[in-house]
């Protein structure tokens, strides 16, 4: 970290700082962990996070951050639907707003500079970030980007060492959220309309923000009508209203009897299920994620496009099949095959399902949650560098 003792003295006294992570609700809950260390420096710091809209559904949830300001930056992703002249209103916002400190929170294939330079002419006093160029003024605590070129770490390590960096520690680092009342009345009320409280039920989500991440709905179709079929488990599907008709297809394929709450949820209310239920089976998306912050074990179905966001520190069980290709980082898968989802068999999913809700049926649990993410994480980390060292041997 690149720091002198007056920022750092800077840092211990700033009692309104504002947090920045634009990218979507998963990984606003990644952050939480970070959060709820900076919150705990000191009593009276008050946090405001800078966020999307999508992740501003998951802000609402931190106990730590107490205002969300929703940003539609110029340098992310996400479709734009604003003008210069609502950044220039975007930087009067936080001047006017005076914080005494800002911590930019990105993915290592993200640069900081765009939110430190919005920071700056806000007049934000304090800015930290990983960055890999040199920031010159645009930073006052420069913490040196060492991904991916010396290690890749978890998502949510990631930015807990940002948070250390800046002084915040945090003693139990597992992803945590709140959750109200009426949301948790409303799934109640769903649950008694569609589930038999003697059985065993699952939450199925088969949407993804990215066609990359997406396994095959004829898969999740096949995994459903097994489970219903030979296990007597009853499936409820959620999504969003867009992703209704791809709910409606896989209930078409399974034949066997399901519901669907695609659009009927509030962010808070799925969040309130998940909670409730005894396992979900996701794509790798914000489901996962809400899965980890309320303890409920998961099937995830990663799509090898990086290594950072598996379910952190929760019982679960992580499928993909190994490709040459693995780690693209791509939206869209760029090799057409999709073979790092399409090759996970309908069998797979349904032992890993069977596993878990087994385990947390008889509490035969002695590993520290988590475990099993920890270990794949450094196996695709261990495969991702053997990969990469063969091809700069081909290409020598």
């Amino acid at each position: 970290m690149t720091t002198s003792a007056s920022s750092s003295a800077g840092w211990d006294q700033a009692r309104h700082v504002l947090c920045v992570r634009l990218d979507a609700a998963g990984d606003v809950l990644m952050t939480e962990p970070a959060l709820r260390a900076l919150a705990a420096t000191m009593p009276e710091r008050r946090l405001t996070l800078l966020t999307s809209r999508s992740g501003r559904e998951a802000a609402r949830l931190i106990r730590c951050v107490e205002d969300v300001i929703v940003y539609e930056a110029p340098w992310m992703k996400s479709v734009r639907t604003t003008s210069s002249a609502d950044d220039r209103a975007m930087i009067a916002r936080l001047r006017a707003e005076r914080f005494d400190a800002a911590a930019i929170f990105t993915v290592y294939t993200q640069s900081a500079l765009p939110a430190a330079l919005l920071c700056t002419l806000a007049e934000i006093p304090r800015r930290a970030a990983h960055c890999r160029e040199n920031p010159y003024h645009l930073l006052t605590e420069w913490v040196r980007e060492t991904e991916p070129d010396v290690r890749v770490r978890h998502e949510v390590r990631r930015q807990l060492d940002l948070a250390a960096a800046l002084g915040g520690r945090v003693a139990d680092d597992r992803l945590s959220i709140s959750i109200g009342g009426a949301a948790l009345r409303t799934t109640d009320r769903l649950l008694c309309q569609m589930i038999d409280p003697v059985k065993r039920w699952i939450v199925m989500h088969p949407g993804a923000s990215a066609p990359s991440r997406r396994y095959p709905v004829e898969s999740f179709a096949a995994a459903a009508a097994q489970l219903t079929r030979d296990f007597d488990c009853q499936i409820l599907w959620t999504g969003s209203q867009e992703e209704a008709a791809l709910i409606a297809e896989a209930q078409a394929i399974m034949s066997e009897r399901s519901h669907s709450l695609a659009g009927r949820l509030s962010f808070e209310e799925l969040a309130a299920l998940i909670a409730k239920a005894p396992l979900v089976i996701s794509n790798n998306t914000s489901v996962v994620h809400l899965a980890a912050a309320v303890s409920t074990p998961v099937v995830d179905l990663y799509a090898l496009t990086n290594p950072q966001h598996t379910p952190w520190r929760v019982p679960c069980r992580v499928l993909f099949e190994d490709v040459p290709c693995r780690f693209c980082y791509k939206s869209v898968c760029p090799e057409v095959h999709h073979r790092c989802l399409k090759g996970v068999a309908p069998d797979a999913v349904v032992s890993a399902a069977v596993q878990l809700l087994e385990r947390n049926l008889d509490n035969r649990s002695t590993s520290a949650p988590g475990d099993e993410t920890t270990c794949l994480f450094e196996d695709n980390l261990r495969a991702w560098r053997a990969s990469a060292a063969d091809k700069s041997q081909r290409v020598a």
